[in-house]
């Protein structure tokens, strides 16, 4: 059974950072690849970054190069490290793997 739990959300200012974490159970990330996904109140979910069981990665036009996608294999944990916040990537971010999905974790950008 997969399970995702994504966690170190919060409130940060415009041109800040947080690095958000997805600790899974049930994949192993070192065999199959996973992603990041967000949600903005009244818009569809769109994809953030992903990442393979290589280590490739890939990134969504909004984010790249202020977002980076990594992974720890030893500890099953995939990460977003998030940096130049602007108030317009605040939504809930969401990990993904084998059509699995995590609860969620809130990102707001404000001053």
């Amino acid at each position: 059974q997969v399970q995702l739990v994504e966690s170190g959300g919060g409130l940060v200012q415009p041109g800040g950072s947080l690095r958000l974490s997805c600790a899974a159970s049930g994949v192993i990330f070192s065999i199959y690849s996973a992603a990041w996904h967000r949600q903005a109140p009244g818009k569809q979910r769109e994809l953030v970054a992903t990442i393979t069981s290589g280590g490739s990665t890939n990134y969504g036009d909004s984010v790249k190069g202020r977002f980076t996608i990594s992974k720890d294999v030893a500890k099953n944990t995939v990460y977003l490290q998030m940096n130049s916040l602007k108030p317009e990537d605040t939504a809930v971010y969401y990990c993904q793997a084998r059509g699995k999905w995590g609860q969620g974790t809130q990102v707001t950008v404000s001053s």
